[in-house]
């Protein structure tokens, strides 16, 4: 359920970010609220869908790609601007200093990807990292990677964290969404300047054991279509959690399938079931075989057995009567009838035994936040891109966290009503980069910094064909009312 709520009256101090914490600045917008998993029930469900069927849905994701190339121009004049006084949220566990002088770049364990079923229905991710909150459970990323602005800005489906995940693995467990958090002008007018969210999550689970629950199997249809729709259909109802859902075509079977007591009735009725007439002189296992008296068991013409598989009839002998009544042979046949052609839809429910591993933030960390910060300033950008460049150059592949460095400063993209974007130079590809963290400094030792940015979009301003700047939305006083009502909401366990 959607609600929306006010805030501001917040008291703004004077302070940079060099100098350490500053007070919250002034707000006077509204935050948007959706919810995702509600109750620990459904939460349970969403796990057990991403670790179902040896993590088929998380090995099948594809990076999500929507609203990702965007013409985008670099402005000298004009942009974004502080709202009021700089300020800053440390990072969880930053209060300490370090003098390290490392000169590689250590990656940060708060980064990894989001999953969610798409409006397409099918398995996507985009990349977002955890942030400092009061109960260490909240994850930042780009608004449209919540939201599905193609859908009135429906949130999308089955949405968890994944920090650290590497093909199908899980370091740190899957964190389910159980509230979102973005702003109001997002949410309703699709602005791109505000394209952010804040996600609240239950703590993290992984698994201890699985086993199958049942196995879902449609009726046979004569056409694929009729399939498609029918699994359209399943999949459309989020109560369901039927697992990897296919279309299987059931080709035309020369094997002999056993009959039903329905197929019993219409062979009595005369009926042709096979092809060859219901009394001809069928072979194999559709021929009768004479049985003795005793074996027959039955004053009745014929009767079938009581597993259904089986006809038992008499005949009589032409000619012969005895004393007592008429004299019979005795028969009995194991009637088969041919499966025929056509298409099925299959899936399997899981029971997902899972465990508490605790809170996102006590388990990697989480980065602290910066607002209302000057344009020009370096920053760190950690995404998973993906994808290939306008060329058709495949420079990423989405598996592992790259990162690239350099000065923010002032983009405009009016196609997703972007008038006071901050960009950097980065040659990350889009998909699969939507989300990535925008960190002020970083510092190396302890991993941690400012999120200071998402990337919303990349583009080639150019224009030779090759991807190199991503930009994100100014975070300003109204960026930090919106964290700051995400980071005070409490999500608990789901075991």
């Amino acid at each position: 359920m959607k609600r929306t709520l006010a805030f501001g009256g917040l008291v703004a101090t004077a302070g940079l970010l060099a100098a350490g914490l500053a007070a919250p600045a002034q707000a006077t917008n509204n935050v948007s609220t959706d919810t995702l998993a509600n109750t620990n029930l459904a939460a349970k469900q969403v796990a057990a869908f991403w670790y179902g069927e040896a993590k088929a849905n998380l090995l099948n994701a594809t990076p999500y790609g929507v609203e990702t190339k965007i013409v985008a121009k670099h402005v000298s004049k004009g942009g974004p601007a502080a709202d009021s006084k700089p300020g800053v949220v440390p990072a969880i566990g930053d209060e300490k200093k370090t003098t390290s002088k490392s000169k590689n770049v250590n990656l940060p364990k708060t980064s990894g990807k989001v999953f969610f079923i798409g409006a397409d229905k099918k398995p996507h991710w985009c990349t977002a990292t955890s942030v400092q909150s009061n109960y260490r459970n909240l994850v930042a990323t780009a608004g449209h990677c919540v939201y599905d602005t193609g859908s009135n800005a429906a949130t999308m489906d089955k949405w968890v964290f994944v920090p650290g995940y590497y093909q199908g693995k899980t370091p740190w467990g899957i964190y389910v969404g159980k509230q979102a958090f973005t702003h109001y002008d997002y949410d309703v007018y699709e602005d791109g300047d505000r394209d952010y969210a804040f996600v609240t999550v239950y703590n993290g689970v992984l698994p201890e054991s699985a086993k199958v629950d049942k196995e879902y199997k449609s009726e046979v249809y004569a056409t694929k279509a009729e399939a498609d729709a029918a699994k359209a259909k399943l999949q459309a109802d989020k109560s369901t959690v039927w697992s990897d859902l296919q279309v299987v075509e059931i080709p035309g079977d020369s094997r002999p399938k056993a009959a039903t007591v329905a197929d019993f009735q219409a062979l009595n009725e005369g009926k042709d079931l096979t092809g060859n007439g219901p009394w001809a002189a069928n072979t194999g296992a559709n021929r009768a075989y004479e049985i003795s008296k005793w074996e027959y068991r039955s004053n009745e013409d014929s009767y079938t057995s009581k597993d259904g598989k089986t006809l038992y009839f008499r005949t009589k002998v032409e000619g012969k009567r005895h004393d007592h009544g008429q004299e019979y042979k005795y028969f009995k046949r194991t009637f088969w009838t041919k499966a025929a052609a056509g298409y099925q839809v299959v899936g399997k429910t899981f029971s997902i035994g899972l465990k508490d591993v605790g809170r996102l933030g006590d388990n990697v960390g989480g980065q602290g936040l910066a607002y209302n910060q000057k344009v020009g300033k370096n920053v760190f950008v950690f995404g998973y891109p993906s994808g290939t460049h306008p060329d058709g150059n495949n420079a990423f592949t989405g598996k592992t966290l790259k990162w690239t460095y350099g000065k923010t400063f002032a983009v405009q993209a009016p196609s997703i009503k972007g008038e006071e974007l901050v960009g950097t130079k980065s040659s990350f590809t889009g998909e699969g980069a939507i989300g990535s963290s925008w960190l002020l400094n970083y510092n190396n030792g302890r991993r941690l910094g400012y999120l200071n940015g998402v990337t919303i979009g990349v583009s080639d301003t150019d224009g030779n064909n090759r991807y190199d700047t991503s930009f994100s939305p100014y975070f300003d006083g109204e960026t930090y009312g919106v964290y700051k009502s995400a980071a005070a909401v409490w999500s608990g366990k789901i075991v």
